[in-house]
């Protein structure tokens, strides 16, 4: 295997072409985000067209092409090995290709990353690596960040899929628990990030339905409540939840003949940080990451908070808030994906 670590990036391509109508209709986008029952957490449903499995798996006949779009979470924080981090891509990386044919991963993934940062910069550089197989897995930082706008959002995502999508790769998504959820924030605060975090994953679920893309369903609370999947920070697997990753998405691609190597551990090697440990991190890391979010969306999150409890305050509760996102969803769909 050779792995390559992300840099700088060129100009990226101009924007694909509008997309056909057909595929998720809105509700069942968001039917979809609220995902299945989760016995099947880390094998959620995916459609890959068959005729793209021979040619993303053995096309040319030289190493499987692995490329990783994304922020912290496929960066691999949370699973530190050798003092950097590792993740579930490189560990998914090693199960891909057969004896004897290698791999080549390149991960270009950065921790804080949004949406536009994938578009503009680790697209360009995913696509001169001609990859047969690409992870897309990006919106919680997004979600974050006072600027949140889904339209903007499912433009550029659709974007990036497209794109890769016409080289012929093969795609990698995932939708993720709301941050307010796993920080167990208070339910005025932590409703509006729901909100959030469900449109973006309704708008991943569409566009995996869309690209025929390889989909974990990571948002269900059978996942987000296993505390012994997470990192001290709650927002990030540990090595266990990383490994649950890389077995989930090595099932779904060997199901489909694009794995031929053997499937990652779920088991840890690595001892878990301890209580001294995780305390020393939330105390320095922690605190820094808490301090850069809230002089972005601290502001406006507070206020929020403030509509909702006012709608509680004259009875009318969540629902003039749930449709607003709700229709905001839609047009953003509507806008991006022709229906």
């Amino acid at each position: 295997m050779t792995p390559e670590t992300a840099g700088a990036g060129a100009a990226g391509p101009g924007p694909a072409a509008p997309l056909a109508a057909g595929g998720l209709t809105v509700p069942q986008a968001v039917a979809a985000a609220s995902g299945p029952p989760v016995a099947e957490a880390l094998v959620a449903r995916s459609r890959v067209p068959a005729a793209r499995i021979g040619g993303a798996a053995e096309g040319d006949g030289g190493p499987v092409r692995f490329v990783v779009l994304g922020d912290s979470f496929s960066e691999g924080v949370g699973d530190r090995v050798g003092g950097a981090w590792r993740g579930w891509a490189a560990l998914l990386a090693e199960g891909l290709a057969a004896e004897g044919r290698g791999s080549a991963f390149l991960n270009l993934a950065t921790s804080g990353a949004l949406s536009g940062d994938v578009a503009d910069e680790q697209a360009p550089r995913a696509l001169a690596f001609r990859p047969h197989l690409a992870s897309v897995v990006v919106g919680v930082n997004d979600t974050l960040r006072r600027t949140f706008d889904i339209g903007l959002l499912a433009h550029r995502l659709d974007r990036v899929c497209a794109d890769l999508d016409a080289l012929g790769a093969v795609l990698l998504t995932a939708c993720l628990p709301d941050p307010g959820r796993m920080l167990g924030l208070p339910p005025p605060l932590a409703r509006p990030l729901a909100r959030r975090q469900r449109s973006v994953n309704a708008v991943v679920h569409a566009l995996s339905e869309r690209y025929g893309a390889v989909h974990l369903h990571l948002a269900d609370p059978t996942w987000t409540e296993d505390r012994a999947l997470w990192s001290a920070d709650r927002l990030h697997p540990g090595e266990r939840g990383h490994r649950a990753v890389a077995a989930g998405f090595h099932r779904l691609l060997a199901d489909r003949g694009l794995a031929h190597g053997a499937p990652p551990s779920t088991e840890p090697v690595e001892p878990p940080p301890t209580r001294a440990e995780a305390l020393l991190w939330l105390a320095t890391a922690g605190t820094g990451w808490v301090l850069r979010r809230s002089r972005d969306l601290l502001p406006q999150l507070l206020l929020l908070a403030a509509a909702e409890l006012r709608h509680w305050a004259d009875g009318t509760g969540t629902a003039p808030l749930d449709a607003r996102a709700e229709d905001a969803l839609a047009a953003a769909l509507a806008a991006t994906m022709g229906r």
